[in-house]
């Protein structure tokens, strides 16, 4: 018999960052070995800054695009999401994930409804289109149907599980909008193709229109990387958002 859960329904993501070693000055210890040959990681590894004498090598090596240096530092966030989330986040090979498993547990009916804030409509065609809000019964009845459905197919998942079918068959009634949670490690480099991709900014070189739940996800891993690596992020707004 199945352990059964109250189903909860959610409008948010979580991003936490649960390690990392990022600082403008492991930029510029990677730079300077192409000049200066072997070099010593003490200062990096102390956690020492840039200084402001460093900014313009941080900002040629992004202007330039000499992406390398960028590689030498490590960030580990923990993100709760929908499922749907994941399969677009993990499009991104630049990373390595580690995502909980239905297999090996049983799911928590934990699932994503679109907030009030949440535009519904798309007008226009498909590379030519915007977002608009809709109306308060449009909103609703997203609500409604998308609760039903997950209610219909946690409650099929759970007689699954009591009649002795496997976790991984019965997980299969459950939709996207279930939220999963996952480990996801990147340099710097990658973070910055992501949010290249995946942020919608006035003034970037190559604009991008990430679907909303994606870019909260964003938002919350650039609002953890930017006061490790502030010369960096500085650079990398001031350059269009181009990922080195």
């Amino acid at each position: 018999m199945s352990e059964h859960h109250e189903i909860v329904f959610r409008s948010d993501v979580t991003v936490e960052l649960v390690r990392h070693q990022a600082s403008d000055a492991d930029v510029i210890f990677a730079a300077r070995v192409s000049t200066q040959g072997e070099q010593t990681l003490e200062g990096a590894a102390a956690g020492e800054q840039a200084t402001e004498r460093d900014r313009g090598l941080i900002n040629y090596l992004m202007r330039d695009r000499h992406g390398s240096p960028f590689e030498h530092n490590s960030l580990t966030f923990y993100v709760q999401a929908p499922i749907f989330v994941f399969r677009e986040f993990m499009r991104h090979r630049i990373a390595s994930y580690n995502e909980e498993s239905g297999r090996y547990r049983e799911l928590r009916p934990v699932f994503y409804v679109p907030g009030p804030e949440r535009k519904l409509v798309q007008v226009g065609k498909p590379g030519a289109y915007e977002f608009e809000d809709g109306t308060s019964e449009q909103h609703q009845m997203a609500v409604d149907e998308i609760k039903a459905a997950c209610t219909a197919g946690y409650e099929a998942y759970t007689r699954m599980l009591d009649a002795g079918i496997a976790r991984e068959v019965a997980r299969v009634s459950l939709p996207v909008s279930l939220y999963s949670s996952m480990y996801v490690t990147m340099n710097a480099r990658s973070l910055m193709n992501f949010l290249s991709l995946r942020t919608t900014r006035e003034g970037t070189h190559f604009p991008s229109f990430p679907q909303r739940e994606i870019e909260m996800v964003a938002e919350k891993m650039e609002a953890f990387w930017e006061p490790l690596m502030p010369m960096t992020a500085e650079t990398f707004n001031a350059n269009g958002r181009v990922a080195p």
